[in-house]
């Protein structure tokens, strides 16, 4: 193990993970740190030329999961995670590596020498049982959300979901027939309970329904404008770094 890249939003867990990995082997090279879903696209679209890739599960712009929805990585992970013992074991069945945070030095030698441990044949079928995990986590998304209507909470399927809209710290959801309902969550919360086979999370202000998807614009600088069948309360620009992902999502199969 020499070349790593670590995908990880918070700061001071991504140092800590250096300088673990550094006390282990001196000689390690950290590639890159990578914050979100966006730059990981981008990243792992040019380079694959690195040892293991150590990833969070959680990152700022919705779920790790969503990378490997527009990228092939062939190159072994392992994940960390703050997720309790019972969702923990539950992704063990895949027989990926996991680190639960918070680790230590110890946790992590030992998920290297599994690693190491690791034949080509089983190398190989890592990526086939990434994506089993993968459609096992949308699986298990929201399909229901419990809204405030007046004096009352009524159940709002995601089928009948247009977008989401955050501004000032509010985020209101809006159906596919222009009802709009406040909503208790933040968009980061949202993009990781969001089945992402229907949901996508253009920008800092919107995560759109596939369904209500009409057409898409070229807009300036090579950044797509979307058009929706309902009306927004502001233009969903997409920037062009994102543009390779939400094409691959837009014509995606949907799968259950």
């Amino acid at each position: 193990m020499r070349r790593v890249v670590i995908v990880e939003d918070e700061t001071a867990a991504a140092v800590n993970l250096r300088s673990m990995l550094q006390n282990i082997n001196p000689d390690v090279e950290i590639v890159a740190v990578l914050e979100s879903v966006e730059e990981s696209v981008e990243f792992f679209g040019e380079h694959q030329d690195v040892d293991v890739v150590f990833m969070d599960i959680h990152l700022a712009d919705g779920d790790s999961f969503r990378i490997f929805k527009s990228v092939d990585i062939n190159v072994p992970i392992i994940f960390t995670t703050a997720y309790d013992e019972y969702a923990l074991q539950a992704f063990k069945v895949n027989s990926i590596d996991y680190l639960l945070k918070p680790f230590k030095v110890e946790d992590l030698q030992g998920a290297l020498s599994k690693l190491e441990r690791l034949t080509s044949s089983e190398r190989e079928s890592d990526k086939v049982r990434r994506q089993t995990m993968v459609e096992e986590h949308n699986a298990d998304a929201i399909q229901t959300m419990l809204v405030r209507y007046k004096d009352k909470i009524i159940p709002l399927k995601m089928s009948d979901v247009a977008f989401f809209y955050t501004f000032a710290e509010r985020v209101t959801v809006t159906t596919l027939t222009g009802d709009s309902y406040p909503v208790e969550k933040t968009l980061e919360t949202l993009s990781r309970e969001l089945p992402a086979d229907d949901f996508f999370r253009a920008n800092r202000q919107f995560i759109v329904s596939r369904a209500a998807v009409k057409d898409v614009a070229v807009w300036f600088g090579s950044r797509l404008a979307l058009n929706l069948t309902i009306e927004t309360p502001e233009r969903i620009i997409i920037s062009k770094a994102r543009v390779p992902e939400f094409k691959l999502w837009l014509q995606s199969l949907h799968r259950r």
